[in-house]
């Protein structure tokens, strides 16, 4: 990897009016939702009180709001990802990139950390809101890290798709639309199978949720931290070929 580019494009990201404008209203829908779950889970308190295995602030507050993020990614991912390799090829400033010695794998990894690492405060920040109910209630912290993790790995595995698409693409926008048809279908791809009637294990297992869930529920297995990285790995291969062989074709 090469740390010039990382370091660019992280300098490029958070000098985008896009990128502030979208953490900050992403961070305020996300705050709205958590205060309605909040507000939601007090008028419950007196219900849940007299119940021996009542659900906490973890389930009824911190958990929806984590979905809620990783439904967010689903979308903004593909938009802040989608000029890591189109817009350097429409700006002209692909071959600069291609002649400054990184190579192709060097130009995609340092791409892809930048982009990681936008998102990885995201998710930094959004935790923070449930965590902060650590001083009047108990939180399950077990739980919360392993949500943390589990939302890391999904927001690289689709800042890698969204590299991907960025690669295969000309136009960015034409890149942000491939990479959320691709999230989108593998969000839905059990959902929609078992609606249909159909059941498979291959299916179960290519879908996104069925790897998120498990880290929502405190579950770090190695089987979805692996699924997490093949995706990641196929995609950033995927997309350094390309850069490679659009070099070689001139």
């Amino acid at each position: 990897m090469n740390r010039a580019i990382a370091r660019n494009e992280w300098r490029r990201l958070f000098a985008q009016p896009l990128a502030w404008a979208m953490l900050a209203a992403v961070l305020a829908v996300l705050a709205y939702f958590f205060l309605l779950t909040l507000q939601g889970f007090l008028g419950l308190m007196p219900k849940l009180a007299g119940m021996p295995s009542a659900p906490g602030v973890t389930d009824l507050v911190a958990l929806p709001l984590l979905r809620a993020v990783a439904s967010v990614l689903l979308i903004i991912v593909p938009l802040l990802g989608m000029r890591a390799i189109a817009g350097e090829r429409a700006s002209g400033t692909l071959p600069l990139l291609q002649t400054s010695g990184a190579g192709s794998a060097g130009i995609i990894l340092g791409k892809f950390v930048a982009l990681c690492g936008f998102f990885i405060v995201l998710i930094a920040l959004a935790l923070a809101m449930p965590a902060s109910l650590a001083i009047g209630t108990h939180l399950d912290w077990g739980r919360l890290f392993a949500s943390l993790l589990g939302l890391i790995l999904f927001a690289a595995a689709l800042s890698a798709i969204a590299i991907a698409a960025s690669a295969y693409c000309r136009q960015a926008v034409i890149a942000a639309g491939l990479a959320l048809a691709l999230n989108l279908v593998l969000w839905m791809l059990d959902a929609g199978a078992r609606y249909e009637g159909v059941s498979s294990n291959f299916i179960n297992y290519a879908a996104l949720p069925t790897h998120l869930e498990p880290f929502l529920h405190g579950i770090v297995a190695s089987v979805d931290i692996v699924y997490f990285a093949l995706i990641i790995a196929v995609a950033l291969i995927l997309a350094a070929r390309r850069l490679d062989a659009e070099r070689e074709h001139g």
